[in-house]
Formats: structure tokens, sequence, C-alpha cells
């Protein structure tokens, strides 16, 4: 940096984002750390070891066969079966791939291999040129898995036959609803809003009280594309909820137009960008 590019940043105006006084905890009564309290339920702090934290970077494989890459998904190493379970989802699709994939999916022990395997499976199964064929391979897989121990393979399982043909597999998604876990309660809940639209006001209406803030969330987030008294004095509720990202929600619900809402919606399922920290792919936060 040249005298003169210095001179010139150090008076220029601050970045207000850096304003001491707009931090959270400025005005807070914290004492210490212990005191400052974290609510978001699906945070997970990993204890991933630097080998894990690369397991999601393909960069090493790039220009591996797929028969090799295929190999590897019988490797003894967990990691190297991630890897080549994501780096296969970008190969060219074929018979092999689609059988090794689908019996990573539901043999691996490792939950992550499984998750990144129906994954890439899924990508296999929607890809225009893949045929239907695959596509049934995919969604017969993604159907097994929704039994799967792993709440996160589960999950990633729902976002599969949302993704492959929600409307055939309406069923296995309004099973999903009654999931133990949040993931998967979320994820049935979107994908069968998609469907249903309107219909689904009983069953936001309930999950919009859910244990889970990500759930009431998302519950919220579709009350605004239902045009009725009953969603619109719910979402009022939840304007004070105890998690803010509930209340935010619920506040831009109420300023929707509901057909508009609902013509629009594309859902998490598709691309969620509004990830938390720690929610990612190695602390087994399906891309949703």
């Amino acid at each position: 940096m040249t005298d003169d590019e210095f001179e010139q940043h150090r008076e220029a105006e601050p970045d207000p984002q850096l304003d001491p006084e707009r931090s959270p905890g400025r005005h807070a009564d914290i004492g210490a750390l212990e005191d400052i309290e974290v609510s978001r339920d699906d945070v997970t702090i990993g204890e991933a070891t630097p080998a894990e934290l690369a397991a999601a970077d393909t960069e090493p494989v790039e220009g591996d066969d797929p028969s090799e890459l295929l190999a590897d998904l019988e490797a003894d190493s967990a990691i190297d079966r991630r890897r080549a379970a994501l780096a296969l989802k970008d190969r060219a699709t074929s018979e092999t791939i689609v059988a090794g994939l689908a019996y990573a999916a539901t043999n691996d022990p490792d939950d992550d291999v499984r998750q990144f395997a129906v994954e890439a499976l899924t990508a296999h199964g929607t890809d225009a040129g893949s045929g239907t064929e695959t596509g049934e391979a995919a969604a017969a897989v993604a159907v097994e898995l929704l039994d799967d121990p792993d709440p996160w393979v589960r999950s990633e399982a729902v976002v599969a036959l949302d993704n492959l043909d929600r409307d055939a597999h309406e069923s296995d998604l309004e099973a999903a609803v009654s999931d133990d876990h949040h993931a998967v309660r979320r994820n049935a809940a979107i994908s069968l809003f998609k469907l249903r639209g309107e219909a689904m006001a009983d069953l936001l209406l309930e999950q919009s009280r859910d244990d889970s803030e990500r759930v009431r969330e998302w519950a919220a987030h579709m009350l605004g594309g239902v045009d009725e008294d009953r969603a619109r004095d719910r979402l009022r509720e939840l304007t004070d909820d105890p998690a803010t990202v509930v209340c935010q929600t619920a506040e831009r619900a109420l300023e929707v137009e509901p057909s508009r809402f609902r013509r629009q919606f594309g859902g998490a399922l598709e691309n969620d960008s509004r990830l938390l920290p720690g929610e990612d792919r190695l602390n087994r936060m399906p891309d949703l």
C-alpha cells in the first residue's frame, strides 16, 4: 500500500457495521461467556479432524475415472468413501455409477457416506438424459432411507423424493411429517406445501407450535401462503415467538399476498442459502 493509499484508507468513513454500538451484546447484561444463550436447535459443534474437514473437497480426485471413484467407494477410509460419493455426483450417468451409489447409500456404515451417496444418486436420477429407470432406482433408494437410523440421511431422503417425483411419493412425504427429527419434519412439510398449497393449513398450524424453532420458522413462512384468518391470527401470535428468526419470518409472512406467494414458492429443498453457523455437510446438514 502506498502512502497516498494509506492516507485515503485512514481518512475514509468507517464501516457502520463495525460500530461498537451495533454489537448484539453492547447493552446486554452479560457478565461472562456462560451467560450467553445459544438457542438454534440445529447448530452443531463438531470435532472434525483436518482430514474430515477436507472430505467435501473433491479436487484431489477431480481427474479420477469413474472406475477409480467406484473403487474408492469401497475404501477402508470413510473420508475417501465420502469424497468418492460426492465426486461421482458430477460424472456422466452410467449403470455402474448408479449401482455403486445405491449400494453405498443403503449399506455403508458411515452416516455421511450414505447421505452423500443418496445426494449424488438423486443428481443422476434428475438428470434429463439419465432416463426413467435411473430416477426410479434413486427414488426406491430414497424411500428405503426414510427408515435410516441417522436423521440427516432421512432428511436427505426427503430432499431426494422432492426432487425426483414428489407427486408419486406424496404418501411417503406425508409419513415423514411425523418423524422424530426436526429436519425431516420440516423438509417433508415444505415438499407437501408445493403439492397442496393452502390445503396444508392444518398441518402448518400444528407445526407452528413445534418444539423446533426451525420447523416453526418454516411453518410461519408457508402460512404466508394461506389466505385464512386463522393463519393470519397465528402469524400475529408468532411475532412474539421466543426465537427471533420465527418472529421475523412471521412478520414478513404477514406482508405477503398469499396467492402470489404460492405461485412463486420454491422452498428450501432446492436452494437454502440461509445456513447458520455450523450448518454444512460436514455437520451433516443436507443441501436443502
